[in-house]
């Protein structure tokens, strides 16, 4: 007997009315907001690094390549490590103030938040 059954290439599917691949209709676009418009969050945190302080940075709303150039920048101007986490930039150390002076030059509108 031969398991030669036509429907076992259908990848999970039980019915597919229009074309192969509709991966591109599912997919939610990142809108990319020019940085006037974006409100962004500064913070000191501890929370889940050992008691290391970091500065954590969020409220983007853009694309990774954008964040990544931004990290790479904030990095050099505060001269420590950082990283890109859940669209959050953390950079490491206490550097609130100098990082919201920094947005602020680049056209971002930035406030500290928490204590």
């Amino acid at each position: 007997m031969s398991s030669s059954n036509p429907k076992s290439s259908d990848k999970g599917f039980v019915y597919r009315e229009f074309g192969n691949d509709n991966s591109a209709a599912t997919e939610r676009p990142i809108p990319e907001l020019p940085p006037q418009q974006q409100n962004l969050k500064v913070q000191a945190s501890r929370k889940g690094r050992k008691g290391k302080t970091v500065t954590v940075i969020s409220g983007f709303q853009g694309k990774a390549e954008t964040l990544a150039d931004l990290v790479k920048q904030l990095k050099t101007q505060c001269g420590t490590g950082g990283t890109v986490k859940d669209n959050e930039i953390e950079i490491q150390g206490e550097h609130k103030q100098k990082i919201v002076d920094i947005l602020i030059k680049l056209g971002y509108k930035a406030k500290i938040s928490g204590g």
